[in-house]
């Protein structure tokens, strides 16, 4: 990855912005602007109006590069109408990083007229389109592979020279059931049917038993009358006359005597 032959080589500058300027007005706020300087080559952003401590640019400048020399000067100020421009701060940017890598964007810091104050800083984005990558982008390489030694043996023993193995003593005992298998089963059902069950299992009721009829059907209550009574004979004799029905003459005088 080496810079060397970068003479006449184009590098390019973008000025993004400044932040946490040092304010150098007392009333209004102030105006800056970036000056860069390479070599005898040298630019000058806009004048950002109001833009107070953080200024906005967003502006572009190529340089052509010089063997040698290594950084840029960059410098901000705030510009008056009436009287000279304040200075604000000043700083060095250092191109290691783009003339290796190709790409760099870094917020370096700036300094105040003494060297001593911090007065800020300015955001650069630079780019070397010319810069030599590494061939590839892959993690390093690992170790080389280093065999293992040889084993003592070239070839396998001889069968005989190892004892076979010994086969083991026992295997697995077999696995006891978890549960004893039950004394008896349900009793086998009986060849008769079992209805009605027998009384003599079930519980005795609490109730007496039904009293048991004597007969079928059974005997009216209270035994049949002779009513109406058996007729004696079909068709009824006729009635007898009776003596006095239809009345007869009364015996002696009629009307009766008055007494």
């Amino acid at each position: 990855m080496s810079n060397f032959g970068i003479q006449g080589q184009l590098l390019e500058i973008t000025v993004v912005g400044c932040n946490k300027l040092k304010d150098t007005e007392w009333i209004s706020r102030q105006d800056p602007y970036v000056c860069l300087e390479y070599g005898s080559n040298k630019f000058r952003t806009r004048t950002c109006t109001d833009g107070g401590k953080n200024p906005t640019f967003q502006e572009k400048f190529v340089f052509t590069l010089i063997e040698g020399l290594r950084e840029v000067n960059v410098v901000v100020w705030n510009s008056n109408t009436l009287t000279y421009d304040d200075f604000i701060g000043n700083g060095k940017v250092q191109l290691q990083k783009v003339l290796s890598q190709g790409y760099d964007d870094t917020a370096w810091p700036l300094q105040t007229k003494t060297g001593r104050g911090y007065a800020g800083e300015v955001r650069l984005i630079l780019h070397y389109s010319n810069a030599k990558k590494p061939e590839t982008g892959c993690a390093p390489s690992a170790p080389p592979y280093v065999a293992p030694p040889a084993p003592l043996y070239s070839v396998p023993p001889p069968v005989s020279a190892c004892p076979p193995y010994p086969a083991p003593a026992t295997t697995y005992p077999t696995p006891s059931p978890a549960y004893p298998a039950p004394a008896t089963t349900y009793p086998a059902p009986s060849p008769y049917p079992s209805y009605p069950p027998n009384s003599g299992t079930y519980p005795p009721s609490p109730y007496p038993p039904p009293p048991q009829p004597s007969a079928y059907p059974p005997q009216p209550y209270p035994p049949p009358s002779a009513y109406p009574p058996p007729p004696a004979g079909y068709p009824p004799p006729p009635p007898q006359a009776s003596p006095f029905y239809p009345p007869g003459p009364y015996p002696g005088l009629y009307p009766p005597p008055r007494y």
